[in-house]
């Protein structure tokens, strides 16, 4: 699979993401510190929230294939500037989350992630599992086994 660092301001989804990705159950757990599991890289809201913690983000998208700029459907504004995946050495996508809250809006989300420069955007429900299957396809290099396929083998 391709590495994913995930990207966005604090209660985004990000750490929910992680859980689902990884076929975990989904519970609310601050993240702290940058956490590396075998493909993903879950980094701190803050990271993205701060200039100055920032410029963390940059090293760690070295040891990724993919950078996922995250934004909840339900955000009312984007932290994210126009262009901004251009300053970016590697892949950005876009992923709009929370697309399963009432008060959600994936459409505006996208158009946002797309003016940072995202050309490909998944809309991803982490409690529900829209488009999580969707996601992992997309990171699937050549001879990776997805979990669904490995519950067909056995």
């Amino acid at each position: 699979m391709k590495k994913l660092l995930l990207v966005g301001r604090s209660e985004c989804g990000k750490t929910t993401l992680t859980q689902a990705l990884r076929g975990e159950t989904i519970h609310y757990h601050k993240t702290q510190y940058v956490n590396h599991f075998d493909v993903l890289i879950d980094t701190p809201g803050e990271y993205a929230e701060n200039a100055s913690l920032g410029r963390a983000l940059a090293l760690y998208a070295y040891e990724a294939d993919i950078v996922g700029l995250l934004i909840s459907a339900t955000e009312p504004y984007s932290l994210y500037p126009p262009g901004c995946a251009a300053a970016c050495n590697r892949e950005v996508v876009g992923i709009v989350t929370q697309i399963d809250r009432p008060n959600a809006n994936p459409d505006l989300a996208e158009r946002w992630l797309r003016l940072a420069g995202c050309h490909t955007v998944f809309h991803i429900s982490s409690v529900n599992g829209d488009g999580v299957a969707q996601l992992l396809s997309y990171l699937r290099e050549p001879g990776d086994t997805l979990p669904w396929e490995q519950q067909n083998e056995d």
